[in-house]
């Protein structure tokens, strides 16, 4: 223990260097995303065009053709401002590690040792579950969303009225992106209630006793984040109540490590005393 304090004594510095230092940290982090943004921005258009495959996708399952999917705008800018919304997502997701690496590096000396290895894979493994999260909007509730909303149009020579579903590139484009939000969020629990679990916020015992409350909860907010429609209401909750089953489980498991830990120092502290005696 007296060596990681000396550590943190090595590092301390006057009030003044830790600004100066979180000033070039939150540059780097800014520049990062100013990079990211301008490429993202470049190629908006092909982006945007991958982020239409699930309507694509949808269009083939209500037997329609998929190669022909229109989305309008109905403002002279509507597109540009799409196009610099898609730019600052992109960037922001393209930037995550600069701007994580920046952070780490900025909490680092305020650490024990031990603590940046355990805060460590915390930063590798939060982008990985976002992705998962993007992943399953991508290639799933996306389409399902689509192809739910496609399910409501009126096209055919027999129907009196033709009602067709044309969105405009703005409101495709929030949808999406709110749907990606949200499940890349959701998929942060796990990270969010280990490191609560790591300083003793939170307990296995306390996440069993609010099961009840945090189903509820999680169909509240996936009734308020998504579109007023069953499937992704329903897509979004059971995977937060799936993550929030693993969540009791790798808080079980951190506290059996605490507990052996604790045990194991105890037997070793009762080894030094035996000789002494």
């Amino acid at each position: 223990m007296s060596k990681d304090v000396d550590d943190i004594d090595k590092s301390s510095a006057p009030l003044i260097e830790h600004l100066v230092e979180l000033r070039s940290r939150l540059m780097w982090s800014l520049g990062g995303f100013f990079v990211a943004f301008l490429i993202c921005f470049y190629f908006a258009k092909q982006i945007f065009n991958v982020l239409v495959h699930p309507f694509q996708l949808a269009s083939a399952w209500a037997g329609l053709d998929p190669t022909r999917v229109d989305l309008i705008y109905t403002a002279p800018q509507e597109f540009f401002f799409t196009q610099i919304k898609l730019g600052m997502f992109g960037g922001l997701l393209l930037a995550f590690p600069v701007i994580a690496t920046q952070l780490y590096r900025f909490v680092a000396p305020g650490l024990y040792r031990n603590e940046r290895g355990a805060f460590l894979p915390f930063l590798v493994a939060s982008p990985i579950l976002f992705m998962m999260g993007a992943a399953l909007v991508y290639f799933f509730f996306m389409p399902m969303v689509m192809w739910f909303f496609l399910g409501m149009q009126q096209v055919g020579p027999d129907q009196e009225v033709q009602i067709s579903l044309l969105p405009r590139v703005s409101e495709y484009l929030g949808l999406i992106m709110t749907l990606i939000l949200a499940f890349g969020l959701v998929f942060q629990l796990p990270v969010v209630t280990t490191l609560m679990a790591r300083v003793g916020l939170l307990s296995a015992q306390g996440l069993v006793d609010k099961r009840k409350w945090a189903i509820v909860v999680a169909f509240v907010v996936a009734a308020v984040i998504t579109p007023p429609d069953p499937v992704s209401q329903i897509g979004l909750a059971l995977p937060t109540i799936i993550l929030y089953e693993i969540s009791i489980i790798l808080v079980r498991r951190i506290e059996r490590t605490r507990l052996r830990e604790a045990a194991a120092r105890e037997a070793e502290a009762e080894n030094e005393k035996e000789p002494a005696e």
